[in-house]
């Protein structure tokens, strides 16, 4: 008999753009997939289907997912390509049919609520059956008003699926997820969704009303992780202070840290996405005291003028955040700082402006992001007067960013002579031909700068945690000499 010319489909790549959030999704997907017959692919070129997890946060972040979906389509002309490319993720979510109608070379768009049966949908969509998406809604109005009431109710929430709801040929892994690369260090979801109605930020409305996972699924997620090579583990969420609520413990997170160093075998365990004006002392004692956690605090200033702060619908203040920062390195000397703050908000004066300035002088972060403020459909802050000249906000950004660069290349250099512990992520050669073990110290986030470590002779393998001492800094990141291993 001839070769089936047209063969039932098997073979799926993932693309995951926005941030560690979208890569749990990524990977619950690859899971779902897995399960349902399909073998996963590094490779877009080498698959039967491609799935673009898309961000829809903000311009630049759109684009770049509408740039993967292009490219992904251009694929499908190779006789070898994919016969189908797929959008998920935020963007997806956001936008559902309006964007299938603007971009006809995605095959298909699909929702959050697609992704139990994603498996199934897929094979169809790749055999050429007309997927119709989903209208944009917004997805806070699917859940409970009141968090306490909010377990147990019907949303599927990405990220938060576990062994007891996949499906397959009789039987499940431990933990709905499979790893798409070989990192030490991976993402852990904490919950997902905001209950805050910031202004600007329009996560909210497609990623829902905040939803706690609970505490056994995080800690069973995690020691699985150790068992597939992960050394260190980042807890993410779009508010982690706010872990808990929905289970009727507010405190939750400060007896989940203790619980999982207890539990697992995990090394390290890095805790972001904290919410300035939720942070409760017991919660910074939790972090500064627990052997296995990074002493990092990912805390989301945004600005430090108490006039801007209640025009984006925050509260804090200069003293206030000074106040925090301040306990936070009594109780943590070894502390790492970042944030990221938005420059040009509609209505920023002069003088707001000058008072954030000097409120990063005061602080010395070990990280800043700066954003300059546009306008984010759908946003209240879209709506407001008093938009500040694009000119201005570039000027504006330029002199934060100057500012923020000098004191972090500050912040590196006092920690000459400082004995650090890195999770080595790589293995270079130096320029002179030694063996340079790449990692972060436990203060460097993700995205924060890197310390080279010179080991020597020494037996080193990504994913071990050594001891090092600073003896340099190129800009933010940190030179250091092996002191030891194993600790």
């Amino acid at each position: 008999m001839p070769a089936d010319s047209n063969p039932t489909p098997s073979t799926v790549a993932l693309v995951t753009l926005g941030c560690a959030r979208n890569e749990v999704d990524s990977e619950e997907l690859a899971a779902r997939l897995a399960l349902g017959g399909w073998t996963l692919v590094d490779d877009p070129e080498q698959a039967d289907a491609v799935l673009v997890n898309t961000c829809g946060f903000v311009d630049v972040a759109k684009k770049d997912s509408i740039d993967a979906l292009l490219a992904a389509a251009d694929l499908k002309d190779d006789a070898s390509g994919p016969r189908a490319v797929v959008a998920v993720g935020c963007m997806a979510e956001r936008y559902g049919r309006d964007l299938a109608e603007s971009l006809p070379e995605a095959d298909a768009v699909l929702g959050f609520d697609d992704y139990p049966d994603i498996a199934d949908t897929l094979r169809g969509i790749v055999a050429g059956e007309r997927h119709v998406p989903h209208a944009p809604t917004d997805r806070r109005h699917l859940l409970p008003i009141s968090p306490v009431d909010r377990p147990g109710a019907a949303q599927s929430v990405p990220g938060h699926g576990s062994a007891d709801d996949a499906v397959g040929p009789g039987w499940a892994p431990p933990v709905l997820r499979r790893r798409l690369d070989g990192s030490p260090v991976a993402p852990v979801k904490l919950a997902s969704g905001c209950d805050r109605r910031c202004t600007f930020c329009a996560i909210p409305s497609f990623r829902g009303s905040f939803v706690s996972r609970p505490p056994l699924d995080v800690v069973s997620e995690i020691a699985w992780l150790e068992e597939q090579g992960v050394r260190e583990v980042v807890l993410v969420s779009e508010n982690s202070t706010s872990y808990g609520k929905d289970l009727g413990d507010l405190r939750l997170l400060e007896a989940l840290l203790p619980r999982i160093a207890a539990d697992t075998l995990i090394r390290r365990v890095r805790v972001a996405y904290l919410q300035p004006a939720e942070v409760r002392p017991d919660l910074l004692k939790a972090i500064a005291s627990v052997d296995v956690v990074a002493p990092y605090y990912d805390l989301s200033f945004q600005h430090a003028s108490a006039t801007v702060l209640r025009r984006m619908r925050r509260f804090g203040s200069t003293e206030a955040f000074l106040g925090l920062i301040a306990k936070i390195r009594e109780l943590d000397p070894r502390a790492g700082i970042r944030s990221n703050v938005i420059v040009g908000f509609p209505g920023e004066t002069d003088e707001e402006f000058a008072e954030l300035l000097s409120f990063l002088e005061q602080a010395r972060l070990d990280a800043v992001g700066v954003f300059g403020y546009s306008d984010e459909e759908g946003t209240e802050a879209e709506t407001m007067p008093g938009k500040v000249d694009e000119d201005v906000v570039r000027a504006r950004v330029e002199t934060v960013t100057a500012l923020v660069d000098e004191v972090m290349a500050q912040r590196a250099e006092d920690r000459i002579g400082e004995t650090v512990h890195v999770l080595v992520e790589s293995l270079d050669s130096g320029t002179d031909g030694r063996l340079v073990a790449v990692g972060r110290a436990g203060h460097q986030g993700p995205d924060d700068g890197a310390t080279s470590v010179d080991v020597g002779g020494a037996a080193v393998a990504v994913g071990d945690l050594v001891s090092a001492i600073v003896v340099d800094v190129d800009g933010v990141d940190l030179l250091a000499e092996l002191v030891g291993t194993g600790s």
